[in-house]
């Protein structure tokens, strides 16, 4: 019976899936074309997402700062009214401010004139001179005790620094107390409203782009690959881009045809772009995972219907004994799940509601639910009782061995202290996430009472793995593993400013000799190796000395910094080539040669040196070896 059901589940899953390849040669072209309309809806739809999550997160964080600072600016004025003294010393003021955790405190008399504030120079600013200080002279006409002015960021009148300013009406006498921070965190919050952005956040494929154009002017307000690109003809008109909506292929400035989506949000189209060979190469691509996906899922399909005939209905009653046997033994949390016909069922059913009225599961597992919203496991202990409730999955998303889960049980303190101790491996960046091991991260969300605690445990490795993956692509290149030229220049400008009196850095630009003979003679792949050869004898030089990137192609770029003067910085570019000239590499069976390379520096004691001028001095001299000499390194300015 056995092989019978089995051979006719062969022949029927083997003529569906013919069937089903059948019918996706036919129709992939407008499958594929409908797959990518719906991937480009879906990724234009996260941006739309993105950019009103950020509004509101912007909204909601400018209504708390308000109420607080609002507070703030009232406990100010409380302080003032009660003790008159405080509001004629500057260095009261000063105190006042920093108890108070505000960047600024003044007090303005019924004349409309800063009278005391804990920055001495704004004493006697006349608050009618100015359009940003005006605004407040209306709460001297206010009669009301509570009157009040939270003013939006914007520059001050005396400085022209960005400030956010908040003033009550004082209640003991006529006058304003005001309070002044610097908004800080709206700034912040603002950039990330940005469609460079937001696109940031949005990995594309190859061939992929997305942008924004103001569907007013057409105007390209935001691209995926930046806003250096040539946006003044193709696909990227406005007239082009309105036809698009559901889809259609447009040409580009370079002739090549591409599959177009856009989206109108508002005042703006966001659309996505693929070019149609990319598209035409993943559409047979796609066939083929299919059929091999197919035929995964029949073998799994098969070997699970054997596995259900031989297993489920023969072994099913010992099951419910084993199951039975646990639950007499005081078990309580086993459940059966004997499934493979109605009788099966229908007595798990029955024994499973059974225990259930038994053990009368309370109301906490409900409000674990509720706080997780997603599939999780759960934990809860009380301070008065020993036990910790804990769902099947704790002890696997938290690594601990099913023994010491099962002595955890039975041990709230002891449960309670390694949960501390996991959440000291906090993650930098983010919200309640921790690390189990070097593999594994977990978000753990916990509610505290003085009755004891509750707390839902998620997997987030997923999430914090590709996080940093994203991380390293951005600045590191995909071939030799160093920095990205435009991460380099961040860090190397960074490295510039902090450079200490007394200590010198050096720009150097490298480029290597005869690679083009190299590619041409040996290939690409030994080209590449040839890179990346030389890129792990930069990778060599001490890290606390060598900033190193790939500009491109065969240029190279280092930053030799934390030197003492020129002389160290010329001892290690001669270590540095001593070790290229011990590194030779194979090209071939028959011939190994020393990479070659020429290399130009500019150095300087300055940290008020601009890093693009330096690396454009380093550039020049490097020229004039590679005309000169090559194989070495030349120095700018020298003679």
């Amino acid at each position: 019976m056995q092989k019978t059901f089995i051979k006719y589940t062969v022949a029927i899953m083997t003529s569906a899936i013919l069937l089903i390849l059948l019918i996706n040669v036919l129709f992939n072209k407008y499958t594929m074309e409908n797959q990518q309309y719906n991937s480009f809806q879906a990724k234009i739809g996260q941006v739309i997402h993105t950019i009103d999550n950020n509004r509101q997160e912007l909204a909601l964080l400018k209504s708390n700062l308000d109420e607080d600072y609002l507070i703030r600016a009232r406990a100010a004025a409380y302080v003032v009214d009660m003790q008159e003294e405080v509001s004629m010393n500057v260095s009261k003021m000063q105190y006042l401010a920093k108890l108070l955790n505000v960047d600024e405190l003044h007090v303005i008399d019924e004349n409309g004139m800063i009278a005391s504030a804990s920055v001495p120079q704004y004493v006697g600013i006349d608050m009618a001179d100015h359009k940003q200080t005006r605004p407040f002279l209306a709460l001297l006409e206010n009669d009301g005790e509570d009157a009040y002015l939270i003013q939006d960021p914007q520059p001050n009148a005396a400085e022209g620094r960005v400030m956010q300013y908040v003033g009550v009406a004082r209640k003991v006498q006529k006058g304003v107390v005001q309070v002044g921070f610097e908004p800080k965190r709206q700034l912040e919050a603002q950039a990330r409203n940005t469609y460079d952005y937001i696109f940031s956040r949005f990995p594309t494929d190859i061939g992929e782009e997305l942008f924004v154009v103001d569907s007013e002017t057409g105007e390209v307000l935001g691209h995926s690959e930046g806003l250096k690109g040539d946006f003044s003809g193709g696909y990227y008109q406005l007239d082009a881009l309105l036809e698009c909506e559901r889809g259609a292929y447009k040409a580009g400035a370079d002739g090549k045809k591409r599959y177009v989506v856009s989206r109108r949000n508002e005042d703006v189209l966001i659309c996505a772009a693929m070019l149609q060979e990319d598209l035409m190469e993943n559409l047979f691509g796609n066939t083929f995972l299919t059929f091999i996906y197919l035929l995964i899922i029949e073998v799994t399909v098969i070997l699970l219907l054997n596995y259900l005939v031989r297993r489920k209905v023969i072994d099913g009653i010992h099951r419910v004994n084993e199951d039975l046997s646990a639950i007499t033994a005081g078990n309580f949390d086993t459940t059966v799940s004997v499934g493979g016909n109605r009788e099966f069922e229908g007595l798990s059913s029955g024994i499973n509601a059974m225990v259930t009225s038994i053990v009368n599961i309370s109301n906490r597992m409900s409000a674990i639910i509720e706080i997780s919203k997603i599939p999780l496991a759960a934990f809860e202990y009380e301070s008065a009782c020993n036990h910790v409730f804990v769902t099947s999955g704790v002890g696997g998303l938290l690594d601990i061995p099913e023994k010491k889960m099962a002595a955890f049980c039975k041990d709230a303190a002891a449960f309670d202290k390694y949960i501390q101790q996991v959440t000291e491996n906090s993650i930098e960046g983010e919200t309640d996430v921790y690390q189990i091991h070097e593999e594994k991260y977990v978000r753990i969300h916990m509610s505290q009472s003085l009755e004891g605690k509750l707390g839902v445990i998620t997997d987030v490795t997923s999430d914090v793995m590709e996080k940093k993956r994203m991380r390293y692509e951005n600045t590191h290149d995909a071939l030799t593993g160093l920095y990205k030229f435009q991460y380099f220049k961040l860090q190397a400008e960074e490295l510039l400013r902090k450079l200490a009196v007394g200590q010198a850095c050096a720009a150097v630009m490298l480029d290597l000799d005869f690679f083009k003979g190299i590619n041409d003679t040996f290939g690409h792949d030994v080209g590449d190796q040839y890179l990346q050869s030389f890129s792990n004898v930069m990778k060599e030089m001490p890290k606390e000395h060598f900033l190193t990137s790939r500009r491109s192609g065969d240029e190279f770029c280092m930053m030799i910094f934390a030197c003492q003067d020129r002389e160290e910085i010329v001892s290690y570019l001669n270590d540095f080539y001593d070790k290229l000239g011990k590194n030779p590499i194979a090209l071939s069976d028959t011939e190994t040669r020393v990479i070659s390379a020429s290399a130009g520096f500019a150095w300087t004691d300055d940290a008020n040196t601009e890093i693009s001028g330096l690396l454009g001095q380093a550039d020049e001299a490097l020229y004039e070896v590679k005309r000169d000499t090559k194989g070495t390194f030349g120095e700018y300015g020298a003679c």
